[in-house]
């Protein structure tokens, strides 16, 4: 089961991290391969080693060296690592552009950078990202080229060719279209394959989650359902040792009322033990084809009559229609009744609860509760699942771990996304069973 938010954001800076690193070794190598080998070609054909445009690649190849070595420094001291990596690649446009102006600018064969350095934005940046990026880049182009053509701008060129000054207007826009045009195609298309990736490491990242709290869950629920099973039965023989008591002997008021008192504690404790055995080893249910929209109109329908809810919570609901899956009918009715109270006791006051049913890939089905009530910290997302934890004065801490056996018994998925003052979602994926024909 994903817990979606509690640490994908950790991962998310981590993989940005791990992906700036290669970067890094990327632009050292690049420059000692491209910016080096383009130094000896043109030592071969160039009458002194001190050539301007010879001055002006030396000093590129320093300027990426010390910037390389000053990330290197930063990397793992910055905070905000995404604008780390805008201020990165935002300075790798501006060294492309100093490399094409130096190897002849409108006639230079190294405009194509432009697209490197967009497609590996896009990788770090995503589509926003690159898109930026994307823009820079045409920007940069177009004002060198048009201020080479009107005379502003002479660009260092090795060998005679003929400048944007020395060609028609209609030549030049069209280069610059054609420029802008390829950025931003390419910015579109690597930032789709890389927001196709993110998803599929995020989904990845949930898969991992799910493993090991199954795995731990497992381990717990074995241990301590026999546990359980010990505990129960001298409970219900104290339990009938009282009543007998009770009932047989004649008791003063304040010994009755410490019966009472025993009886209450030991009813309560009993219900703790039943509700624990059901998180461990929920029981086989027997499976049903179900309506999803018909059961969460009844579920809702109830639970807006109960005192948790009535009077001060607004249930709206925006459910699709002919969605079926095969379930236990109680214990998925279970499942939505304690997710609503959930989302209930999260609301001080008055509030609002979100009802969403909407069909999903893989042939999926998504039932999400959202609240607007206090919110959740991370730390208290990363254990609202296991048993006994509880923020609540008055609760168990088991209400959630029965949800999750259940939907783990299902080889279905819950997520969960919340921000503190905001209000929290639950999301369950059930899997999908073809309507009755």
């Amino acid at each position: 089961m994903r817990k979606a938010g509690s640490n994908a954001s950790a991962r998310s800076d981590g993989d940005i991290r791990l992906r700036l690193k290669w970067l890094m070794f990327a632009r050292v190598l690049f420059t000692t391969l491209l910016l080096g080998s383009t130094v000896v070609l043109q030592l071969g054909v160039s009458s002194s080693p001190l050539a301007p445009g010879l001055l002006v690649l030396y000093g590129l190849i320093a300027v990426i060296f010390f910037l390389s070595f000053l990330y290197t420094l930063a990397l793992n001291r910055v905070r905000k690592v995404l604008r780390f990596a805008y201020v990165q690649i935002g300075l790798d446009t501006i060294i492309v552009s100093l490399f094409i102006y130096v190897t002849g600018n409108f006639t230079s064969i190294f405009s194509f950078l432009y697209l490197v350095v967009i497609i590996y934005s896009s990788l770090l940046l995503y589509r926003k990202g690159s898109m930026i990026i994307s823009f820079l880049c045409s920007t940069q182009y177009a004002l060198m080229v048009l201020a080479e053509y009107n005379g502003i701008l002479k660009p260092f060129v090795f060998e005679e060719s003929i400048g944007a000054n020395g060609v028609d207007l209609i030549q030049v826009i069209y280069k610059i279209l054609i420029t802008i045009l390829g950025c931003f195609a390419v910015a579109f298309l690597s930032s789709l394959l890389a927001e196709q990736a993110r998803r599929s490491r995020k989904e990845l990242w949930a898969m991992e989650d799910q493993v090991r709290r199954v795995e731990k869950m497992a381990a717990v629920g074995e241990m301590a359902a026999g546990l359980a099973h010990e505990i129960k039965n001298p409970l219900a023989s104290m339990t009938g040792s009282i009543q007998i008591l009770r009932d047989g002997v004649d008791l003063d008021p304040d010994h009755t009322r410490l019966m009472h008192i025993v009886l209450r504690e030991a009813d309560r404790l009993s219900s703790l033990v039943n509700n624990f055995l059901l998180f461990a080893r929920p029981p086989a249910g027997k499976l049903e084809l179900i309506s999803l929209d018909k059961t969460i109109n009844e579920t809702v329908e109830l639970f807006e009559k109960d005192g948790s809810c009535r009077g001060r919570i607004l249930v709206r609901k925006e459910l699709a229609q002919g969605l079926f899956v095969e379930m236990d009918l109680v214990q998925l009715r279970q499942v939505m009744w304690n997710l609503l109270l959930n989302a209930a006791e999260a609301i001080n006051g008055n509030g609002t609860i979100g009802i969403k049913l909407y069909p999903s890939k893989g042939r999926q089905a998504c039932f999400e509760i959202t609240d607007d009530g206090c919110g959740m910290s991370q730390d208290i997302i990363q254990s609202i699942f296991d048993p006994f934890y509880t923020t609540k004065q008055n609760g168990t801490g088991l209400g959630l771990s029965i949800v999750h056996s259940i939907v783990e018994a299902y080889d279905s998925r819950l997520d969960v996304r919340s921000k503190q003052g905001v209000g929290t979602t639950f999301s369950f994926w059930f899997k999908r069973i073809d309507p009755p024909t």
